[in-house]
């Protein structure tokens, strides 16, 4: 057998021209609307990332209209504070407990026995009535 006497045993066979109208209706055998119908739907994997980080709902420049406060709970201040000391925004800074001078909402998680004073953040009910049993003050 030489390389002249090679012949493929089976016919040609002309690829289906999707997407160009005529016969196979408007749409070409790829059905209505979606990735799949457009020309050239298949998306590079790094796109792919790129959209699954956005995020889905709302769209990605949302703001949810809820506050977002530190979190800080009574036990914590009776660990980081001293009796007397006053329990602000400034002063969680200032011990890093707190990293942006966003609202803090104190709650009532723990036991406090020190007289302090909360200024200028957000306290839970439990919080308060510790803090008021301890004798210290809300403002």
């Amino acid at each position: 057998m030489q390389l002249h006497d090679l012949r493929p045993t089976t016919k040609n066979k002309s690829k289906k021209r999707v997407g160009r109208g005529g016969k196979r209706g408007t749409y070409s055998g790829r059905g209505v609307k979606g990735q799949k119908s457009r020309a050239g739907h298949k998306k590079a994997p790094v796109v792919r990332e790129l959209l699954k980080k956005y995020h889905k709902l709302r769209g990605y420049r949302f703001n949810s209209i809820n506050e977002k406060f530190a979190v800080i709970n009574v036990s914590d201040i009776e660990k980081l504070f001293n009796s007397g000391d006053v329990v602000s925004r400034e002063s969680l800074l200032e011990k890093k407990i707190i990293r942006k001078p966003d609202k803090v909402k104190v709650l009532g998680n723990g036991s406090i026995t020190k007289k302090v004073d909360l200024v200028d953040c957000i306290a839970s009910k439990q919080a308060i009535k510790k803090i008021t049993d301890a004798g210290g003050s809300v403002k």
